[in-house]
């Protein structure tokens, strides 16, 4: 009798092949594709609100699906996508997701596919010499910088806190990711634990201000455990002066955590690893291979100096488990992460640095650095806009000289409508800003020269008008 659910291998064969046609000529059509294209995609959306049916149909109205879902969208693959921070998705990875989950093999339990797991742990000890990080750190792939941030807090609080840590502090920028705040609000914490220390007019935060803040909070009681920089804003850029705030953090007895989800892979080139000058004293680190790395959603990453202080914070034993290969030279990943289950996450970072190298990445990421300061550049010459600060990374915050919050909307909205680009806002002090973040492996020097014209041009017609 037939099985539905286990194809033939001419069936097999027939809807793989018109998934790579689509997937190649869709990313043959990125270059002339619109940067966003949001035009009736709600009702396109309601059009889809529906029960699956209760018999099989075609795999063809699937395709066409994939596509509707693309026409209604920012274009994240695009080289025009300039908003938040991209995330491109290398091909090579695509192709090592169909693979990983078709064969469908259990990686966070070593025993269960000993090859599968050490390499994802390729890629999670590369990851940690890249900060220089001894022998005995430890890491783990996850589904992205929020989920790697709440490891880290609940690692700095297993650390650093007593079993009733009520009354600890930690310490953040009033720039740092929300991820930062939602992780300690879910490891417990009350917000008001959550001290906001003050940032100098490069947006950085001030360490002088930070030296205070433990000391008045010491004296109000609470029990500063943890401080968490960035390495790269997403408002900014900025970064945090990494170096200083280690040694903050060695003199008070803290944990340092780095947020560089969004800049930490500019390690690999020379300006990166000068910028971030002190992030290898961190006790932890989040990285987002999906954002530096330009891989596909859902690959996030945490590293860890001490990795006997990660399984400590999240290794809790169980009897079904008794008969599985215990943590060794490759370690089971579900003693130092919050998950139990979970994909091979590491095939689709293995997959592009194998095929690649890691020099390919090297390059991209210098290219991008270079791309910033021409687009920075480029905006700052003309007299209609102000740039109040330079980049340290890769994002470009810009806004009309003379013009109030209402006219830097209608400076984004004749931005992104011109469906070359897409830009996104945010505030800062107080302010309407727009921002620009090149990361994406697709975007090159003629997409940012063209990116410059339509600004200009945006600007002159929205001061004119």
């Amino acid at each position: 009798m037939p099985y539905p659910l286990d194809p033939s291998p001419d069936d097999m064969r027939a809807m793989g092949e018109a998934a790579l046609a689509f997937v190649v000529d869709f990313l043959q059509r990125r270059p002339d594709a619109p940067a966003s294209a949001f035009e009736g995609a709600a009702e396109t959306a309601r059009r889809f609100r529906m029960p699956p049916p209760e018999e099989g149909n075609g795999f063809s109205p699937l395709i066409d699906l994939v596509e509707t879902i693309a026409q209604h969208s920012s274009d994240n693959a695009g080289p025009g996508f300039l908003a938040y921070i991209p995330g491109g998705g290398l091909y090579a990875s695509s192709l090592a997701e169909l693979l990983s989950t078709t064969i469908d093999r259990y990686v966070n339990l070593w025993g269960e596919a000993p090859v599968a797991a050490q390499i994802e742990n390729n890629v999670v000890r590369w990851l940690c010499d890249l900060f220089a990080y001894p022998p005995e750190s430890r890491g783990v792939l996850t589904s992205g910088g929020s989920m790697a941030n709440f490891s880290a807090i609940v690692s700095a609080r297993k650390a650093k806190l007593p079993e009733n840590f009520l009354t600890g502090a930690l310490y953040v920028s009033e720039h740092a990711h929300a991820s930062v705040m939602k992780a300690a609000m879910l490891a417990g914490f009350p917000t008001r634990n959550v001290r906001i220390v003050a940032t100098d007019p490069s947006l950085r935060m001030d360490v002088d201000a930070l030296r205070r803040q433990i000391v008045d909070d010491r004296g109000a009681g609470l029990r500063p455990f943890a401080v968490v920089a960035s390495a790269g804003t997403t408002n900014t850029g900025a970064i945090d002066p990494l170096d200083d705030l280690a040694g903050v953090a060695a003199d008070e007895g803290l944990w340092m955590h780095v947020d560089a989800a969004y800049g930490g892979f500019f390690q690999l080139t020379a300006r990166g690893r000068e910028r971030f000058r002190g992030i290898e004293r961190a006790d932890s680190i989040t990285l987002d291979p999906h954002k530096g790395m330009f891989l596909p959603y859902g690959t996030g990453a945490l590293v860890v100096r001490n990795g006997r202080a990660l399984r400590e914070a999240h290794f809790v034993g169980a009897a079904y488990l008794q008969d599985l290969a215990p943590d060794a030279d490759i370690p089971n990943f579900a003693e130092y992460s919050a998950e139990l289950s979970r994909d091979f996450r590491g095939l689709r970072a293995w997959f592009p640095l194998w095929l690649h190298g890691v020099s390919a990445f090297r390059e991209a990421l210098d290219e991008k650095l270079d791309l910033t300061e021409a687009l920075y550049d480029g905006l700052k010459s003309d007299a209609l806009l102000e740039l109040p600060w330079a980049p340290d990374l890769t994002v470009v915050p810009f806004r009309l000289r003379d013009g109030d919050d209402v006219a830097n909307r209608r400076l984004l909205e004749a931005i992104n409508a011109s469906k070359r680009v897409f830009l996104s806002s945010t505030v800062i002090d107080g302010r309407f800003t727009i921002r620009a973040c090149i990361l994406s492996h697709r975007t090159h020097r003629d997409r940012i020269d063209e990116c410059i014209e339509i600004v200009r041009r945006a600007a002159a017609s929205v001061t004119s008008g």
